[in-house]
């Protein structure tokens, strides 16, 4: 389908034909299917790289081994079923963040998304005195501006240079939040806020540095009118997680995609998670059930996570995860943005984009807008 009027989406010397990064779920929902389907339609595909290990048959004994193993895969398959734009999503709370890091850098992945805290300190096997060398894109996932300057002022004083993007994720975003409760359902943190405030915060690292530094708004991104606000707001593109969900490509169990096709706005809930942080996730019995003080038993092969503090947590997150991943829900759930609901059908990635783009061009052309 013809994109007349729709922009790219430019990263250093990489571009996107659609403005539109598919956002990495991690533990075996994003990997090799989605990315590449997603780049081969023109947008910036992402391989979850957090428990990706559960692919080998030596996860629970080889941890950080089956880790990388199973990202180096995963990069490699992707390789052979597109020619666009791969990127890998490593949150910076994993205990395995370096290696990981270090495999994508290895691998050659074009971008890495860094997420679930700040990326301050790189591993030392980088090049860090000549981070320009290296052709992988460095973005961070922020949730306010004074996140973004941290990290831009750190990485400027420490590396001589700064991130090549920004990702600037909202409170309606599924997964695990950058935002305290009461935060979430603040005005004030809204992700039409957000977005003005750190295009404002990095606008004089960009000056500085004589380098265009995207903004990609994230969090609760439905449809292409959606895109079309965030792009007039100033940002360069959009990332959106939840609507691949429900794609043909995604490589989540049907039973997992079909739980956002049945959710309703009631079912969509926060949670405390066990790595100390607030997280959207689809309402089950297995949520029910944690929400009534029931533990569920597991053993910690591996402390994944830094912040999880395992000793007192009634359930273990990457085996909820895992078990959701392949289906089943009984013993895990579904994480998932404030939109899911809206989710009515499963359709393939193609379909989606090319939706979504009509949808971009209608508000474009709307008087209202």
């Amino acid at each position: 389908m013809e994109r007349t009027g729709v922009p790219g989406l430019r990263i250093g010397d990489i571009e996107a034909k659609v403005p539109i990064v598919q956002g990495g779920m991690s533990v075996g929902i994003s990997l090799s299917g989605l990315a590449a389907a997603v780049a081969n339609a023109g947008g910036i595909g992402v391989i979850g790289a957090a428990g990706i290990g559960m692919l080998e048959p030596d996860f629970r004994t080889n941890y950080r081994e089956s880790n990388k193993r199973a990202l180096r895969k995963e990069i490699a398959r992707a390789r052979s079923m597109t020619d666009g734009i791969i990127g890998v999503n490593i949150m910076v709370a994993l205990t395995d963040f370096d290696e990981l890091l270090q495999v994508a850098v290895d691998e050659v992945a074009d971008l890495v998304f860094l997420g679930a805290g700040l990326p301050l300190k790189l591993p030392r096997t980088l090049p860090l005195d000549s981070l320009d060398e290296v052709s992988t894109k460095f973005v961070p996932i922020v949730s306010s501006a004074r996140a973004a300057t941290i990290i831009f002022r750190h990485w400027a004083k420490r590396y001589g240079r700064v991130p090549d993007a920004v990702v600037v994720e909202g409170p309606l975003a599924g997964g695990h939040l950058g935002f305290r409760r009461e935060q979430i359902g603040d005005p004030d943190y809204r992700l039409e806020n957000l977005v003005p405030s750190v295009i404002d915060a990095i606008k004089p690292f960009a000056e500085r540095f004589a380098r265009d530094i995207p903004v990609i708004a994230a969090g609760g991104i439905f449809s292409g009118a959606d895109i079309h606000r965030f792009i007039r707001l100033g940002a360069q593109g959009v990332q959106m997680a939840t609507r691949f969900v429900a794609t043909h490509e995604c490589d989540a169990s049907m039973k997992f995609k079909d739980a956002y096709v049945r959710c309703g706005e009631d079912d969509l809930v926060i949670i405390d998670s066990p790595v100390g942080l607030p997280g959207r996730a689809i309402r089950n019995e297995f949520l029910d059930d944690v929400a009534r003080g029931m533990k569920k038993p597991f053993q910690c092969s591996w402390k994944c996570l830094k912040t999880c503090d395992y000793r007192n947590s009634p359930y273990c997150i990457a085996l909820a995860l895992t078990n959701a991943k392949k289906g089943n829900l009984d013993e895990g759930f579904a994480f998932a943005g404030a939109n899911a609901y809206r989710v009515d059908k499963i359709i393939s990635v193609q379909e989606l984009i090319d939706s979504l783009m009509e949808e971009y061009r209608r508000a474009e052309l709307s008087p209202s807008e």
